[in-house]
């Protein structure tokens, strides 16, 4: 705590926004005046907030308290001194520093996304081993709209146009936004977030932003913090961004791909490659993505919206195959050399939870290699023709492979699979109560 109030005194901060992410990826947390946060040395708020899903109904009674004590009591965040960001789009000195979650007895609280990803990295440090990831978001602007029921449009840009075709890689495109790409790089800089390059992507004024890749723990925090850094940037410039994983239709959904590599911790060496090529553990840890992602697929796509991404034909991961630069597979492996081996898992969307998505992965790869699971053959042909039918590809399916698992219990915790697997169920049911434009266009005169 000393170094995080030396922190604060040197960049003069008055406001301290005090979060922790739940299961949804939302943040929340208070506003404390800095000296409060000093003397607090923390914070407390309702543990059942971790359950809240993003309709904002909690999770149904008869599970909510026996996941958290029925008494509802707050839960502990400390703040983690390697998580401290000065915000640079507020007009007072403002921090915003991310916490951990304790319970009251101090033991960790294993609802806790930010927990569940530390427990994953524990599983590596016991081996000697530590993950290196390199997350790519991609992300959709809109024009600002208050109307739910009105599908969404691309947003003008500087010439005074609207994007009317898809601009893949176009330098012109990106262009239109460059002065929100222009705040996007200033304020990841200014907040310490390491990104990398930017590009236009398939779908109208859709981007894609590379992080730089490193600690599992630091580049979740960073994909946490860049999520809400682009949409503070697109408000001050009168638009709208999104990380829907399918927010406007008859284009192109929107993914997290996490690019993925072990290194021996003391030696800093990649253990999927050496001088001889391509290593067993590689081939073990590619063999548990394919074995346990059905299992892990309601973390990569969490919404009903997630599965409007899965569709075949188009560059949607819709399949568990592996491929050497195949964008058609769902697990890419890149040329690299070796140091920079990797795997790119392309099934996460936009939308899943950074920490989840992440800690998910990695278990299944660490799965891979404990069990040493063998890959299928490398898939050399366009492989998205067909949607793979290991994959559950809607979410009734996906919540049950996920709630069912007793690999995801054992290893990230009943409690947690429970939780999450009801902020789901809360989310689905709300969704179920809207009656969409589709049923009354199809169905109201024709049944």
């Amino acid at each position: 705590m000393n170094k995080v109030t030396q922190w604060l005194q040197d960049n003069n901060v008055e406001e301290v926004q005090c979060v922790t992410g739940d299961h949804t990826g939302i943040s929340r947390g208070k506003i404390l005046p800095v000296q409060t946060f000093i003397d607090d040395q923390g914070f407390r708020i309702a543990e059942a907030i971790l359950l809240q899903a993003a309709c904002g109904d909690l999770i149904d009674d008869k599970f909510l308290f026996k996941l958290v004590d029925e008494r509802d009591l707050d839960m502990v965040l400390k703040p983690d001194e390697n998580a401290c960001y000065l915000l640079p789009w507020t007009k007072k000195p403002t921090a915003m520093i991310i916490h951990d979650s304790f319970l009251q007895d101090g033991t960790p609280n294993s609802l806790s996304p930010r927990v569940i990803l530390q427990k994953v990295l524990s599983l590596y440090k016991d081996k000697g081993l530590t993950p290196v990831v390199a997350p790519e978001m991609e992300l959709y602007l809109t024009q600002t709209n208050d109307d739910s029921n009105i599908p969404l449009k691309p947003p003008i840009g500087r010439s005074g146009r609207r994007e009317s075709g898809r601009q893949s890689f176009g330098i012109e495109a990106l262009s239109e936004f460059s002065p929100f790409v222009d705040d996007i790089y200033d304020w990841a800089k200014k907040l310490n977030l390491d990104l990398d390059a930017v590009v236009h992507e398939e779908g109208t004024a859709q981007f894609e932003f590379n992080l730089v890749h490193g600690d599992a723990l630091s580049l979740a925090d960073q994909v946490f913090v860049f999520k809400r850094l682009v949409k503070e940037a697109a408000t001050k410039h009168g638009f709208t961004a999104t990380f829907m994983a399918k927010p406007i239709s008859g284009q192109p959904g929107s993914a997290m791909h996490i690019h993925q590599s072990i290194v021996d911790s003391k030696t800093g060496e990649n253990i999927f490659a050496n001088e001889d090529g391509d290593t067993e553990a590689f081939a073990h840890y590619i063999g548990g993505l394919q074995r346990y992602t059905p299992e892990v697929l309601a973390i990569y796509a969490p919404h009903v919206n997630s599965y409007r991404r899965f569709v075949a034909g188009i560059a949607a991961p819709v399949n568990i195959h592996w491929g050497l630069e195949n964008r058609a597979v769902g697990l890419r492996v890149p040329s690299s050399p070796i140091q920079a081996r990797r795997v790119e898992n392309r099934l996460p969307g936009a939308d899943s939870n950074p920490y989840l998505a992440i800690a998910a992965t990695l278990l299944c790869g660490y799965l891979g290699m404990e069990e040493k699971i063998e890959p299928t053959e490398a898939t050399n042909h366009r492989a998205n023709y067909n949607l793979d039918d290991r994959l559950p590809l809607n979410i009734d399916a996906a919540i049950a492979a996920f709630e069912h698992s007793e690999t995801l219990k054992k290893y990230l915790g009943e409690a947690f699979v429970k939780g999450f697997a009801e902020t789901r169920k809360a989310d689905y049911e709300n969704f179920k109560n809207v009656i969409s434009s589709w049923e009354r266009n199809f169905l109201l005169t024709t049944v």
